[in-house]
């Protein structure tokens, strides 16, 4: 049942209202408040779907109520409702955050289409932030141990900068979460966050694919095409096993970085850009720089804060942790309660040499979720959990 919440001075206006309301929809209940203040005390102590705000009331005018809704509980999308001379402020209310504004005295269907969509904003809000908490927690750094610990303070640090961070370390070990998590701590957040694998681009085709086409450039350019950087705009590119990239690619990704600028494939024109470099590779770039397979001022700019994720193995006091939360996640993928390892089970896992590193580690635990006993033993474990 939606809950709305009636702030208004005149008794007689909360009347009509809670009379509307509850006649037309039995899924509303409406909660009354005489003044700004009692308003502003139930809000702070219940959640409301909806708040109906007269503008002119003694202690408390409904501007002030609705910059300290703004402040306690942003996501409440709050309706002022105005006398004919209040009009002109109830359209600055809406510059202020307001959803809509309805007159004295209130048109029946206009309040209750206003009331349904402000209803339906407040779902698509609490979705919207719903798959975002479920988005972050598909990146979580699952982990306690000094290497990790290491690594999520310096994460702390260098997220809310604009610092160019290389990433390096085996496969499987969570490079793009650190480059996730990067992100999302920054103050880039709320724009996009843009990856490529330069590895699984053809190499004729990573040009175009990072900073876009012009129709005609190549044979099949049939329109123009904006790239991965414009997309970042704003935001964060992740340039994912970047020591596989062209060094044709590599002069223009460094372009960009110098100059904040790029041109589509075919194109003279520059396109300013405002995007945050996030760079990882499983190659040891130096060595490629001596092999003359990638540039070196593009390391330099690339590496202004260097990550290395460790390995599986030197972090062995981790497994048990990651064991938990695979268990959890992958059981509950399949519909299943979430099934425990033994202790011995677990020593034995620890004792594993994990060349995939937690990527293997995951696919060892979902073979063990799904052909184990309810509870998964050491024997389990020698069954099952074989690498080889």
């Amino acid at each position: 049942m939606a809950q709305i919440l009636l702030i208004e001075d005149e008794a007689a206006i909360r009347r009509v209202l809670v009379k509307i309301l509850s006649e037309e929809n039995k899924k509303y209940e409406v909660e009354e408040a005489a003044d700004g203040l009692e308003g502003v005390e139930k809000i702070k102590d219940k959640d409301f779907d909806l708040v109906l705000c007269d503008i002119k009331m003694p202690k408390m005018d409904g501007v002030e109520v609705l910059e300290a809704i703004m402040k306690i509980k942003p996501e409440i999308p709050v309706v002022m409702i105005s006398g004919h001379g209040d009009l002109e402020t109830a359209v600055n209310t809406m510059k202020k955050g307001a959803f809509d504004y309805i007159s004295k005295p209130p048109d029946l269907n206009r309040l209750l289409n206003t009331v349904r969509n402000a209803l339906d904003r407040k779902e698509l809000v609490v979705e919207n932030t719903r798959l975002k908490k479920k988005v972050s927690k598909n990146f979580e750094m699952i982990g306690e141990s000094e290497e990790i610990q290491r690594i999520k303070q310096l994460i702390e640090k260098v997220a809310p900068t604009d610092a160019r961070v290389l990433i390096t370390g085996q496969n499987g070990t969570g490079k793009e979460l650190v480059a996730h998590w990067l992100h999302q701590k920054s103050d880039r957040s709320k724009a996009a966050m843009v990856e490529v694998n330069c590895a699984a681009i053809p190499a004729e085709l990573i040009e175009s694919e990072l900073f876009g086409h012009v129709k005609g450039a190549f044979t099949s350019a049939n329109k123009d095409r904006a790239g991965k950087f414009e997309a970042a705009n704003g935001g964060t590119i992740f340039l994912d096993e970047i020591g596989d990239m062209s060094l044709s690619a590599q002069a223009k990704v460094l372009r960009a970085l110098q100059e904040n600028k790029i041109s589509r494939v075919g194109s003279d024109k520059d396109i300013k850009v405002d995007v945050r470099v996030v760079a990882a590779t499983n190659k040891d770039l130096k060595k490629e720089i001596e092999e003359k397979k990638f540039r070196e001022d593009l390391y330099h700019r690339l590496a202004v804060i260097l990550i290395e994720v460790p390995s599986l193995n030197e972090r062995r006091d981790d497994i048990p942790l990651l064991i938990d939360y695979f268990s959890e996640k992958i059981s509950a993928e399949h519909g299943s309660n979430k099934k425990e390892f033994t202790k011995d089970a677990i020593n034995t896992l620890k004792e594993y040499d994990w060349r995939g590193n937690i990527r293997e580690l995951r696919n060892v635990i979902e073979r063990l979720v799904i052909l184990g006993g309810d509870e998964i033993s050491e024997e389990d474990v020698q069954l099952f959990g074989s690498k080889f």
